[in-house]
């Protein structure tokens, strides 16, 4: 059978959906044609981001079924960075807390096959990424985050994690004190070379990210090799 049928009609060529000559019950692999790394990297290593810097606080939120997947996705609730992104983190926990400010992480580095499982509940490109070209989060070069005060409080901000709606983009017009607190955050990690995703206020990208492979490491791999 042809995989592919047109016709004619009314003087338009009209396509008619691509037909897979794969046969029945055959899915292409998203992975197919990508070069995962399933061993945890030497160079620019993963690092734990509260060993490596006690003062930022962090809540797993994958690791507990509170998300949007509805499924805990980590079997533990650790978070993991590039060393290289790390070091920056600290940099702006250190220029935050200047002002009485400090970051609380929700995500860093994830495994692969977690974004696949995401894309498969979700499937929106502006919000989960497509697993046949892998993200910056595989690539343990982005961070979802957002901002506390001194004693560890979250400031109000435009959504709440995760929030897949108009106003979680980083230029949404939102109220006070909300916009404020977005775009101090969006000022300090710029300052340090992260760059926020314009469909999401937490999320911003380390510098340099496309020199790091893609990893399909699994986080309780990294957690056991503490």
């Amino acid at each position: 059978m042809m995989c592919f049928l047109t016709r004619w009609a009314a003087g338009v060529l009209l396509l008619v959906p691509h037909v897979s000559c794969a046969g029945p019950g055959v899915v292409d692999d998203p992975a197919a044609d990508l070069d995962l790394v399933t061993v945890a990297p030497t160079d620019d290593p993963l690092v734990e981001v509260a060993s490596a810097d006690p003062r930022i606080r962090v809540r797993a939120v994958y690791a507990t079924p509170d998300n949007f997947v509805g499924e805990a996705l980590y079997p533990v609730g650790r978070i993991y960075l590039r060393r290289s992104a790390m070091e920056r983190l600290s940099q702006v926990q250190d220029d935050l807390e200047a002002d009485g400010l400090g970051l609380l992480v929700f995500d860093g580095y994830r495994p692969w096959s977690v974004t696949k499982r995401m894309w498969d509940v979700i499937g929106d490109p502006d919000f989960v990424a497509d697993p046949s070209k892998g993200s910056r989060h595989n690539r343990g070069m982005a961070v979802d985050l957002a901002l506390v005060d001194g004693n560890g409080r979250a400031l109000p901000m435009p959504t709440q994690f995760d929030a897949f709606v108009p106003e979680a983009r980083a230029d949404a017009d939102v109220l006070e004190p909300m916009r404020r607190n977005r775009d101090r955050l969006i000022e300090a990690m710029a300052a340090h070379g992260f760059r926020v995703l314009s469909s999401e206020w937490w999320h911003f990208d380390a510098d340099g990210w496309q020199e790091r492979s893609l990893l399909n490491v699994p986080i309780e791999e990294l957690a056991g090799a503490r």
